[in-house]
């Protein structure tokens, strides 16, 4: 063999003998330290081209991006101090008087004088502080819906905390690191059907895409009350008053847009039916439940969502037509007021009746709320000897008067005659309309701010 045949063989055991001991080496490093592993993984992919490690993500910024918070008609947010660091509630159950129609107000349970109760809204990663405190005659406890808080936070009577006994407080504290659309209720069941609940609005730490330009929140409620009583009956598993923020159509304010804007509306349940709420004449994206924003690649279009008990649901569109579309629940039964407790005493018999004595009846209530009452729409002249009549004919109750504000002027006269129950409008205005609009809402608050100061 020659001299150059047997160098090569021996160089040859000799390399081969270093590259096991080599690879039982980096086999019992790589056991021993996982990180050494991740290295020696990413040493072998290297690659001429450029480096195949995951970049790191750039920093973000500290703050917060800025938020536009969330309009829910006829239901006030609450306010809140600041404690170092903390955003600080005070929130308080207690009996409420609810207005639900202009002759119509009955008694029920709330927070903050208001039914459903204020709206508590924060930023993802704050920490609040709600300090509570029971007016009511029997205990209770506050549940924060949807919310991933502390267990002793979770107000559950006996599981998680002891019952809140009249006349005491209890402080519950947590950080926010969720973002949506949740709510907070009472945790008796009796009492959330009695009207404990108010929205908790956790707006996200990054702007959600697309932007939008209006953030409306509506709450849906159902309520079963006797003939001649103010208090809801419970118990009952059949409702004949529904509301949208503990107001009944045609009082409900209307919400207003820019032509052009984008709109999110959220809308939560805390009832005993399921709500098909339609938006008239626009198509619409479902982005976000009780859970959160859900992802884009989930949107599609509609026009009626469904929103079950204990559901939130929120939805948005461009407001690119011009108008006043109405929202409203589409179960037809919910598309109405109770027929038989207008006239305290005396009902209004739909299935046997004239139309002298529905207009007398109708007369009677306007002069008692007062507002003054227009006819219902034609009827044929031998209407009395069609079978199924009448349905709708004697159903309508224009009252815009009574129920005017701000937000309905520039409506059609006799706009409220048809609106009952679950259901309200947005009214999508062109610049000069929407700014003249924006101008009326803020000369009214300044007003009754003024007028509730001097009263003070």
């Amino acid at each position: 063999m020659s001299g150059n045949r047997r160098r090569f063989f021996q160089d040859a055991a000799f390399f081969g003998a270093g590259f096991l001991t080599l690879t039982e080496a980096l086999r019992a490093e790589t056991q021993s330290d996982p990180n050494t592993a991740r290295a020696i993984e990413q040493g072998r992919h290297h690659s001429p081209y450029g480096d195949h490690k995951k970049e790191a993500l750039p920093p973000q910024p500290k703050c917060p991006d800025p938020y536009l918070p969330m309009l829910a008609p006829d239901i006030k947010n609450l306010p809140h101090e600041m404690d170092g660091a903390i955003k600080v509630f005070k929130l308080i159950a207690e009996p409420v008087k609810c207005k639900i129609a202009p002759f119509k107000t009955i008694d029920v349970w709330g927070y903050n004088g208001s039914c459903p109760g204020p709206t508590i809204q924060v930023q993802q990663g704050e920490r609040v502080r709600i300090i509570f405190e029971n007016r009511l005659p029997e205990s209770t406890s506050i549940h924060w819906h949807g919310l991933e808080v502390p267990i002793e936070q979770d107000g559950v009577p006996w599981l998680t905390q002891k019952p809140i006994a009249p006349g005491e407080k209890y402080t519950y504290e947590f950080t926010v690191h969720q973002e949506g659309t949740f709510f907070y209720h009472s945790h008796g069941a009796m009492q959330e059907m009695m009207g404990m609940i108010g929205f908790f609005v956790a707006h996200p730490e990054r702007s959600y895409k697309p932007h939008a330009d209006h953030d409306f929140g509506v709450i849906l409620q159902e309520w079963a009350v006797l003939p001649n009583n103010t208090v809801p009956n419970t118990s009952a598993m059949e409702y004949n008053w529904l509301t949208f923020n503990g107001v009944s159509a045609p009082a409900i304010t209307p919400m207003i847009a820019r032509l052009g804007s984008r709109v999110r509306l959220r809308i939560i349940n805390m009832g005993m039916d399921h709500h098909p709420i339609h938006l008239h004449g626009n198509q619409f994206v479902l982005t976000g439940t009780e859970g959160g924003r859900a992802p884009e690649s989930t949107w599609y279009p509609m026009n009626t969502v469904l929103v079950g008990v204990a559901q939130a649901r929120v939805v948005e569109f461009d407001a690119k037509y011009p108008g006043a579309w109405m929202v409203h629940c589409h179960l037809p039964h919910h598309m109405m007021n109770s027929m038989m407790d207008l006239l305290r005493d005396r009902a209004i018999e739909t299935a046997n009746t004239t139309d002298a004595k529905a207009l007398a009846q109708m007369e009677t209530l306007a002069k008692s709320v007062p507002f003054e009452h227009v006819h219902h729409s034609p009827i044929a002249e031998n209407a009395n000897s069609v079978p199924g009549f009448p349905q709708d004919a004697f159903m309508e109750m224009g009252m815009d008067d009574a129920v005017a504000k701000p937000e309905t002027h520039g409506l059609p006269p006799n706009w409220s005659a048809g609106m009952m129950g679950m259901m309200t409008v947005i009214r999508v205005l062109p610049d000069r309309e929407y700014e003249d609009m924006m101008h009326r809402i803020k000369s009214a608050a300044t007003t009754e701010q003024k007028e509730q100061t001097h009263a003070s």
